[in-house]
């Protein structure tokens, strides 16, 4: 069964690490999913970190987003929010988002903010980007070295070696899941 994961906005900044998880999505590997309010603070998170870069790119990105991944942008779960127990109240939007979106994960590096007490009763577990994509390279290896090698071809300026863009996925977190692609530099 292909994994619905909710993408929370800490997993969508940095970019390397939001196009792959897209690519995911767009390759089969997993069914993606995120809200108008995680793409928002998602974008606030890069203006704040990265003041030169354009709000208007990243509303196109958000755009790209939403319109290479169908069924990806959660809407109406907004009443459910005030009814979720979370240690920070502000996250329970993406708890919300997750139920709302029939998701079984919410891909997060924040993995205190989601407690599995909290989780549970609605069949949902929390999970860091690496074990996500570990986890999916056992079920769906092919699809996960096309987004990677779908997410390579189309850097350009400049482009990467498939040992570069390892050590690029490397340094955002994804320490296992690079360990797992090496084997598989070939189809990168």
């Amino acid at each position: 069964m292909t994994p619905v994961a909710l993408y929370d906005a800490c997993v969508l900044f940095p970019p390397s690490l939001r196009d792959f998880l897209v690519w995911l999505a767009i390759t089969g590997a997993c069914r993606a999913r995120w809200s108008a309010a995680i793409h928002d603070e998602w974008i606030r998170s890069v203006l704040v970190h990265r003041p030169t870069v354009l709000k208007a790119s990243l509303e196109r990105c958000r755009e790209l987003m939403d319109e290479s991944v169908p069924d990806s942008l959660v809407t109406g779960y907004e009443a459910l929010v005030s009814g979720l127990m979370l240690p920070d109240p502000d996250d329970r939007h993406v708890l919300a988002a997750a139920i709302h979106g029939d998701a079984n994960c919410i891909v997060t590096f924040n993995l205190r903010d989601f407690p599995e007490a909290s989780l549970g009763p609605y069949r949902i577990e929390a999970i860091h980007p690496d074990d996500f994509v570990s986890r999916l390279l056992e079920t769906s290896p092919v699809s996960v070295c096309l987004a990677a090698r779908r997410q390579r071809e189309l850097l350009k300026s400049p482009p990467k070696a498939v040992s570069e863009h390892l050590a690029t996925l490397e340094n955002v977190g994804m320490v296992q899941t690079v360990a797992l692609l090496r084997p598989f530099a070939d189809l990168i």
